[in-house]
């Protein structure tokens, strides 16, 4: 297993890039690699479950293990057929704008194919 931790800076404020977080539709705004999020919930919460689709069509499964809105973090557990990744987010006030962090735990391959995505998501995220 390996471990692959990813940041951004940019001027949004915290509180925008957070709820971008919380409010699952609006992942596909800011992540292009996201089409649609499918869950019975809306907003971040612990247990809640999912998939989340590709533009591509691909759908892996989720369950969302943390989320604390005081502190601006959250954790899932994604699921892809045999490959499973454990994603922590973050996003702390940094300057006149946000920083945010994810650290990625899982098999080698996927994390560093998934990781040029994932930081292109993470500029667009923290951007006004």
């Amino acid at each position: 297993m390996a471990r692959v931790t990813l940041g951004a800076s940019g001027a949004a404020c915290p509180e925008t890039a957070w709820e971008r977080y919380a409010s699952v539709d609006a992942w596909a705004s800011w992540s292009p690699q996201i089409k649609a999020v499918h869950s019975v919930s809306r907003r971040l919460r612990p247990g809640m479950s999912g998939t989340v689709e590709s533009v591509a069509g691909i759908r892996a499964a989720f369950v969302v293990e943390a989320v604390d809105d005081d502190r601006h973090t959250w954790t899932w557990r994604v699921r892809l057929g045999r490959i499973r990744i454990q994603l922590h987010h973050e996003v702390r006030p940094q300057g006149h704008g946000a920083t945010t962090s994810l650290t990625m735990h899982g098999p080698m391959l996927p994390l560093f194919a998934y990781a040029p995505l994932a930081r292109l998501a993470l500029h667009r995220l923290v951007q006004p």
